[in-house]
């Protein structure tokens, strides 16, 4: 039965954005770092199929505290606010509980759990976040945190920009800025109303009239020729790459949100391969809550994912402003 999304209100779009990031954060974070025939032999032949650990990772935590500097942000300086929540964010990746004053986000004790974090983004925010840090890294960091740019901006390609201009925060490569807004900018088409075809297709549109080369551009029409040609499932993404690297994260993430509407078959999908699983999946889940809303999730894992209370609640802050 394919889903249907005629009268999605944005409120839901915004929920199903959030909550669906931090399924497929789960999902794949069961599993990251395995090998695809580890996985067969945990799993099984159908990949990962369910929540058996409810635990969201770096990837869901770093959405949240972009989300909260948007939030927090005055006029002309949310490039500045988000830089100080990821600067909050590495504390609790450096702190085993919330220092005496904190609020917000950086009092929630669930949120000091390592969870992997990437490489780039502690190096990065070690270093202060200054802008062009990390010059050769176009790790998946800056795209699997960059959904909060496409639901609060005022345009898919205000979007755009500021994602990319963000990305620089901690992986200065072209690559990485480039890969964050076409995801920031898919997001803002989706929650507008656009079907998910028109707002890939725009992103990628975006980027060709833009640069005179994109890795992050031929990523996509790959991904784009792929998902009409195979349906997604299990080990599926092999031809896009592993996902460690920006351009390809997103490239996996796009297959399988194009290649079905069916929720629960694109995040299996997005999670069930070698790779950086908990990254893939949860843009996949980002970009199908934001095309399908909150109520197209697999119900059962909506409700039990790690940090719900607190992912609504920003949920609703975003749907307010």
């Amino acid at each position: 039965m394919r889903l249907m999304a005629p009268r999605i209100s944005p409120e839901d779009r915004v929920l199903g954005c959030l909550i669906g990031g931090a399924i497929g954060d789960a999902l794949g974070y069961q599993v990251e770092f395995k090998s695809w025939p580890q996985i067969v032999d945990e799993w099984g032949p159908d990949g990962v199929t369910g929540l058996r650990r409810n635990q969201v990772s770096d990837d869901t935590q770093m959405t949240l505290f972009t989300a909260e500097g948007l939030l927090e942000a005055v006029d002309g300086d949310r490039f500045g606010s988000v830089r100080r929540a990821y600067l909050r964010w590495y504390v609790t990746q450096t702190e085993h509980m919330p220092p005496m004053g904190s609020t917000g986000l950086a009092a929630e004790t669930w949120l000091y759990m390592r969870r992997a974090p990437g490489n780039a983004c502690l190096t990065g925010l070690a270093q202060g976040g200054e802008p062009g840090v990390n010059p050769d890294s176009k790790g998946c960091g800056t795209v699997m945190r960059s959904a909060p740019f496409g639901l609060l901006a005022d345009s898919p390609a205000k979007a755009f920009e500021l994602a990319r201009d963000c990305s620089a925060i901690t992986h200065g490569h072209r690559t990485a800025g480039e890969a964050a807004g076409a995801f920031a900018m898919m997001i803002a088409a989706l929650v507008r109303g656009e079907t998910p075809q028109k707002a890939v297709s725009e992103a990628m549109l975006h980027l060709r009239r833009n640069l005179d080369a994109s890795e992050t551009l031929d990523a996509l029409r790959r991904a784009y020729e792929l998902a009409g040609n195979l349906p997604p499932g299990p080990n599926s993404t092999e031809p896009l790459g592993q996902g460690w690297v920006a351009e390809e994260a997103l490239a996996i993430a796009v297959y399988c949100f194009l290649g079905t509407d069916n929720a629960r078959s694109a995040l299996i999908a997005a999670a069930s391969h070698d790779g950086d699983t908990d990254s893939t999946a949860s843009i996949a889940g980002n970009l199908l809550g934001a095309a399908y809303g909150h109520g197209a999730l697999p119900a059962e894992w909506a409700a039990a994912v790690e940090g719900r209370e607190t992912i609504a609640g920003l949920a609703a802050r975003i749907a307010a402003v």
